[in-house]
Protein backbone atom coordinates (compact mmCIF):
# COMPACT_ATOMS: atom_id res chain seq x y z
CA UNK A 1 0.00 0.00 0.00
CA UNK A 2 1.17 3.58 -0.65
CA UNK A 3 1.17 6.58 2.28
CA UNK A 4 0.28 10.02 0.90
CA UNK A 5 0.74 12.67 2.85
CA UNK A 6 0.45 16.40 3.36
CA UNK A 7 3.94 17.97 4.93
CA UNK A 8 3.03 21.52 6.12
CA UNK A 9 5.76 23.89 7.32
CA UNK A 10 4.77 25.38 10.55
CA UNK A 11 4.32 29.10 9.41
CA UNK A 12 3.14 32.35 10.64
CA UNK A 13 3.09 33.90 7.70
CA UNK A 14 0.59 34.57 4.92
CA UNK A 15 1.80 32.09 2.50
CA UNK A 16 0.78 28.34 3.36
CA UNK A 17 4.08 26.25 2.30
CA UNK A 18 3.42 22.36 1.83
CA UNK A 19 4.41 19.07 -0.10
CA UNK A 20 2.36 16.47 -0.76
CA UNK A 21 4.35 13.06 -0.82
CA UNK A 22 3.41 9.13 -1.55
CA UNK A 23 5.47 6.50 0.44
CA UNK A 24 5.31 2.84 0.57
CA UNK A 25 3.94 1.82 3.80
CA UNK A 26 6.79 -1.07 4.41
CA UNK A 27 9.54 2.00 4.02
CA UNK A 28 11.50 3.59 7.10
CA UNK A 29 10.73 6.84 8.59
CA UNK A 30 14.54 7.37 7.72
CA UNK A 31 13.04 7.37 4.16
CA UNK A 32 10.30 9.47 4.84
CA UNK A 33 12.57 11.98 6.20
CA UNK A 34 14.86 11.73 3.46
CA UNK A 35 12.10 12.59 0.66
CA UNK A 36 10.95 15.15 3.04
CA UNK A 37 13.85 17.30 3.09
CA UNK A 38 14.43 16.49 -0.90
CA UNK A 39 10.87 18.08 -1.12
CA UNK A 40 11.54 21.16 0.72
CA UNK A 41 15.38 21.84 -0.71
CA UNK A 42 17.21 20.57 2.60
CA UNK A 43 20.43 19.00 2.06
CA UNK A 44 19.43 16.45 4.69
CA UNK A 45 22.98 16.90 6.53
CA UNK A 46 20.79 17.82 10.03
CA UNK A 47 19.65 16.01 13.23
CA UNK A 48 16.01 15.39 12.57
CA UNK A 49 13.39 13.98 14.31
CA UNK A 50 9.62 12.96 14.23
CA UNK A 51 7.17 12.96 16.85
CA UNK A 52 4.12 11.11 17.41
CA UNK A 53 1.31 13.28 17.39
CA UNK A 54 -2.70 13.04 18.63
CA UNK A 55 -5.29 15.15 17.04
CA UNK A 56 -4.40 18.15 19.31
CA UNK A 57 -1.11 18.47 17.14
CA UNK A 58 0.97 17.43 20.72
CA UNK A 59 4.50 16.34 20.64
CA UNK A 60 4.78 12.81 21.87
CA UNK A 61 7.12 9.57 21.11
CA UNK A 62 10.50 10.64 19.84
CA UNK A 63 11.59 8.30 16.32
CA UNK A 64 15.54 9.98 15.97
CA UNK A 65 17.40 9.99 13.61
CA UNK A 66 20.58 8.56 15.96
CA UNK A 67 20.31 6.58 19.06
CA UNK A 68 21.13 9.53 21.56
CA UNK A 69 19.40 7.37 24.35
CA UNK A 70 20.91 6.53 27.45
CA UNK A 71 20.42 2.87 29.15
CA UNK A 72 16.82 2.27 30.14
CA UNK A 73 15.65 4.90 27.84
CA UNK A 74 15.77 3.88 24.33
CA UNK A 75 14.22 5.78 21.34
CA UNK A 76 12.52 4.47 18.12
CA UNK A 77 15.18 4.68 15.42
CA UNK A 78 14.03 6.44 11.77
CA UNK A 79 16.45 3.86 9.56
CA UNK A 80 14.62 0.74 11.56
CA UNK A 81 11.33 1.67 12.07
CA UNK A 82 8.88 1.52 9.09
CA UNK A 83 5.95 3.75 8.35
CA UNK A 84 3.19 1.51 9.02
CA UNK A 85 4.48 0.65 12.40
CA UNK A 86 4.03 4.55 13.08
CA UNK A 87 1.15 5.90 11.36
CA UNK A 88 -2.03 4.46 10.13
CA UNK A 89 -5.21 5.39 10.18
CA UNK A 90 -6.51 5.62 13.88
CA UNK A 91 -3.21 7.33 15.16
CA UNK A 92 -2.55 10.13 11.47
CA UNK A 93 -0.55 12.58 12.87
CA UNK A 94 3.41 13.15 13.31
CA UNK A 95 5.66 16.44 13.62
CA UNK A 96 8.73 16.45 11.66
CA UNK A 97 11.45 18.73 13.20
CA UNK A 98 14.87 19.16 11.32
CA UNK A 99 17.82 20.89 12.05
CA UNK A 100 17.45 21.34 15.87
CA UNK A 101 19.61 24.69 15.35
CA UNK A 102 16.81 25.95 13.28
CA UNK A 103 14.10 24.22 14.77
CA UNK A 104 12.21 23.72 11.31
CA UNK A 105 8.93 22.15 12.12
CA UNK A 106 6.57 20.65 9.95
CA UNK A 107 2.95 18.46 10.37
CA UNK A 108 3.04 15.76 8.56
CA UNK A 109 -0.28 13.96 8.39
CA UNK A 110 -1.67 10.79 6.52
CA UNK A 111 -3.99 12.27 3.82
CA UNK A 112 -5.25 8.27 2.61
CA UNK A 113 -3.79 5.07 1.74
CA UNK A 114 -3.85 3.81 -1.59
CA UNK A 115 -3.03 1.07 -3.72
CA UNK A 116 0.84 1.10 -5.78
CA UNK A 117 0.23 2.67 -9.04
CA UNK A 118 2.20 0.53 -11.79
CA UNK A 119 5.31 2.58 -13.22
CA UNK A 120 5.20 4.75 -10.48
CA UNK A 121 8.36 5.54 -9.00
CA UNK A 122 8.20 5.55 -5.07
CA UNK A 123 8.93 7.55 -3.10
CA UNK A 124 7.22 10.15 -5.02
CA UNK A 125 6.76 13.91 -4.67
CA UNK A 126 3.11 14.60 -6.41
CA UNK A 127 2.48 18.63 -5.30
CA UNK A 128 4.49 21.23 -4.11
CA UNK A 129 3.07 24.18 -2.80
CA UNK A 130 5.07 27.76 -1.67
CA UNK A 131 8.30 28.46 -1.22
CA UNK A 132 10.19 27.52 2.12
CA UNK A 133 11.68 30.83 3.33
CA UNK A 134 15.63 31.59 3.82
CA UNK A 135 15.25 30.91 7.44
CA UNK A 136 12.70 29.12 9.72
CA UNK A 137 10.21 31.04 11.22
CA UNK A 138 10.47 32.40 14.92
CA UNK A 139 8.71 30.63 17.21
CA UNK A 140 6.23 31.74 19.68
CA UNK A 141 6.15 30.12 23.04
CA UNK A 142 3.52 30.97 25.41
CA UNK A 143 3.26 30.58 28.95
CA UNK A 144 0.80 28.91 31.32
CA UNK A 145 1.63 30.76 34.66
CA UNK A 146 0.28 34.38 35.50
CA UNK A 147 2.37 36.94 33.91
CA UNK A 148 2.21 38.75 37.43
CA UNK A 149 4.42 35.68 38.98
CA UNK A 150 7.66 36.16 40.21
CA UNK A 151 9.68 33.06 41.49
CA UNK A 152 11.66 35.46 43.24
CA UNK A 153 8.88 37.08 45.24
CA UNK A 154 7.34 33.57 47.03
CA UNK A 155 7.63 34.88 50.51
CA UNK A 156 10.43 32.24 51.02
CA UNK A 157 13.78 33.08 52.96
CA UNK A 158 16.35 30.95 51.21
CA UNK A 159 18.32 31.19 54.15
CA UNK A 160 16.29 30.33 56.65
CA UNK A 161 17.02 26.85 57.66
CA UNK A 162 14.98 26.59 61.06
CA UNK A 163 11.83 25.09 59.01
CA UNK A 164 13.96 21.98 57.22
CA UNK A 165 14.35 18.80 58.34
CA UNK A 166 18.00 18.28 58.39
CA UNK A 167 20.89 19.15 60.17
CA UNK A 168 22.94 21.99 58.53
CA UNK A 169 26.02 21.02 60.86
CA UNK A 170 25.57 17.24 59.90
CA UNK A 171 29.59 16.85 58.76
Amino acid sequence: MIYRFRVILDNDTEDDVFRDLEIRETDTMEDLHNIITQSFGFDGMEMASFYISDEQWNQGEEISMFDMSEAGNEVKMMSTTTIKDVVHEASPKLIYIYDFMSMWTFYVELAEIVDEAVGTDYPNLMFVHGQIPDQAPEKQFESNQNEDYNEFEDGLDVDDYSDLDFDENWN
